[in-house]
């Protein structure tokens, strides 16, 4: 990484292509999740040496559910268990973490893992790691509004935005999907109004800090003007 580079305040990724990476080597679609879990640690870790701020991270959407029964039984059970087996990485590496979505659709067993390690990361002051757990941004928009009738807000951006599940979180600055599809998948639509989109050929567990460094490196090389001239 060229000390010289500008590094983006917020990078979101859709990590796509788990099932595929171990379908291409002959292995059930749940050793890819581990190994996707594997990188979520490694690239969480990276971000935080250099200087990223927040690292969102699409974990599992609300489309997700639509998933073999098999298959999502076993994401839940890696979500609790990555969870317990990250609070000391997480702690170690000054990373506080949060979650965002409809969290109540969750077992009150992977809700209350989920607050637990919210709270006790809650004095990290690095990195923020953000995973979206049954997050969809329509879903999301419509609960803040929800939220923004309920406080008898005006209807405003400003407002808008503070009843958001990214409430206090900065707009993406560099949104990455892996695996090579070319669409936002229902994630983050607000936040990402003025993101530089990176789409990448690599399944998310064969992502690592070298290709994340060349992306960093053209986001560098973009002008980047938010409407004006």
């Amino acid at each position: 990484m060229n000390n010289e580079q500008k590094i983006p305040t917020h990078i979101a990724m859709i990590m796509d292509g788990n099932g595929r990476w171990a379908k291409e080597r002959g292995l059930k679609r749940t050793v890819g999740h581990e190994e996707g879990a594997k990188v979520v640690r490694n690239i969480t870790k990276y971000c935080m040496s250099i200087g990223v701020k927040y690292l969102t991270l699409y974990a599992f959407s609300t489309e997700n559910w639509k998933r073999p029964k098999l298959e999502v039984e076993f994401l839940m059970k890696l979500l609790d268990k990555y969870l317990k087996n990250e609070l000391e990485v997480y702690l170690k590496n000054n990373v506080r973490f949060k979650a965002i979505g409809d969290l109540s659709k969750f077992s009150k067993k992977l809700q209350e893992t989920i607050r637990q390690t919210e709270e006790k990361t809650s004095k990290c002051d690095g990195l923020t790691q953000v995973l979206a757990l049954n997050y969809g941004s329509k879903d999301e928009i419509v609960r803040a509004v929800k939220r923004l009738n309920e406080k008898g807000l005006e209807v405003s951006e400003e407002n808008l935005e503070s009843c958001l599940d990214t409430a206090g979180i900065p707009d993406v600055d560099v949104m990455i999907r892996t695996s090579g599809e070319v669409r936002l998948s229902n994630y983050l639509l607000w936040q990402n109004a003025y993101a530089e989109m990176f789409f990448t050929q690599t399944y998310w567990p064969d992502f690592n800090n070298h290709e994340l460094d060349d992306i960093i490196s053209d986001f560098n090389s973009r002008e980047r003007r938010f409407g004006a001239v």
